[in-house]
């Protein structure tokens, strides 16, 4: 029965994928959408500025700023820099759509901080390459490895060459703390342009992971074979064609309608349960989901089913042409030496209690560890749970605030 409904959710994920491939359009954002992120972020009173920053690769990666609150006026004054990076499939609207009174972007500014908010390639807001279009599918060939090793860099410096600063506070989701791992192990050099990294449901090691969806499609899609070539470097998951798809493959059938709804469950919590902010709520649907590559999904069942925090595996073949050996390298998570702060959750089903734990071991800094015993919080609700502010926002602030005031002495002691 496993094998039956795990090869049902394989050939589900091949329909959403292979069915929302389509024929991609490229437009402006304007024409896409009838709100980006800086309309959400002017709506409130806001200052907002848009950045489209070119990456070595030629993706254009769209970055939203906050450069000040308006009702602090302190655009004359000091304000540290701040990146936010959202999760798989999401973007920069997950970080205001909970409102001035609850959204960390809104909440950083105004505490004083140079908010910036970043898109990793291939979604809403980053679906522009100088010499590809989408409608190839090399555009869509990379994972999140790309995303933290290009995308991320690429982003931190230019913050830090338009603000004049050396270092940059950085919030991230899921994902976006995947590529924050990435970036850090890889790249070394750039923990020291991190001051502190709070890191909300934190994904590195994934073989405790106990989404169902995951679990029944593990042995279909966790291992190069003919069917992840299938499913390699095309788009999933964007808003444009997902909700008439969802229509057309999760209403009917109970097995696909279970498998769809846990999927969902996984991206973005639980929308029908007391938890999620109703206000977030209204308007997921409009911004939500914001599309990645398969790639990416494809990495992320890698992980669970390897229990390895790796490189891509492309298949021993290509393997060795990339790498020069027949399994991809692991990440080394020793080189990570930012400040970091964990928040996770025992109702988070992706990133487990143990792995997260794991990955903490293995650091040569012990994070601030920040955990929600019991059914609190679920992954999708970090950006959005109703009590998000309490729990999680000014606690962030608070971390950030207390790093600038020990800057700040130090300073002073010169």
């Amino acid at each position: 029965m496993r094998s039956y409904y795990g090869l049902i959710g394989a050939l589900l994920t091949l329909s959403l994928i292979q069915i929302g491939l389509g024929q991609p359009v490229e437009y402006g954002l304007e024409e896409r959408l009838l709100k980006t992120t800086a309309d959400r972020i002017k709506e409130h009173g806001y200052p907002a500025e848009v950045h489209m920053v070119e990456t070595e690769d030629n993706y254009v990666i769209g970055m939203f700023r906050i450069p000040y609150s308006h009702k602090l006026q302190n655009q004359n004054e000091k304000r540290p820099a701040i990146l936010l990076q959202h999760g798989l499939t999401s973007c920069s609207d997950a970080w205001v759509l909970s409102g001035p009174n609850d959204a960390l972007a809104f909440l950083l500014a105004d505490a004083g901080y140079d908010v910036w908010m970043g898109n990793a390639r291939g979604n809403t807001y980053s679906r522009n390459n100088t010499r590809l279009s989408t409608n190839h599918p090399y555009f869509w060939r990379f994972s999140w490895h790309e995303v933290g090793v290009i995308d991320m860099a690429t982003m931190i410096d230019h913050i830090l060459a338009t603000t004049g600063e050396t270092a940059v506070h950085y919030v991230g989701h899921s994902q976006g703390t995947t590529v924050f791992f990435v970036l850090m192990s890889e790249r070394p050099e750039f923990n020291e342009k991190i001051k502190t990294a709070s890191l909300l449901a934190p994904v590195a090691f994934m073989g405790n992971m106990k989404t169902l969806w995951a679990k029944y499609t593990r042995r279909f899609i966790g291992r190069p074979n003919q069917l992840t070539r299938m499913l390699d470097t095309t788009e999933v998951m964007h808003s444009t064609f997902f909700a008439e798809l969802y229509n057309v493959f999760c209403t009917h059938h109970p097995i696909l309608k279970f498998m769809c709804s846990n999927f969902m469950y996984l991206l973005n919590g639980d929308t029908d349960a007391g938890n999620m902010n109703k206000t977030v709520a209204a308007h997921l649907s409009e911004t939500h989901p914001a599309g990645a590559s398969s790639t990416q999904v494809l990495h992320y069942m890698q992980e669970y089913e390897t229990g390895r925090f790796c490189q891509f595996d492309y298949g021993v073949a290509e393997n060795r042409k990339k790498y020069g050996r027949d399994t991809p390298p692991d990440y080394d998570v020793t080189r990570i030496t930012a400040t970091l702060f964990f928040y996770y959750s025992d109702a988070d089903t992706l990133a487990d209690v143990q792995d997260v734990e794991y990955l903490a071991s293995l650091l040569p800094n012990e994070p601030t560890m920040t955990h929600f015993p019991g059914d609190l919080i679920t992954h999708g609700e970090f950006n959005w749970h109703v009590q998000v502010k309490e729990l999680i926002n000014t606690p962030i602030i608070n971390a950030c605030n207390a790093y600038e005031k020990s800057l700040d002495r130090l300073k002073g002691n010169k």
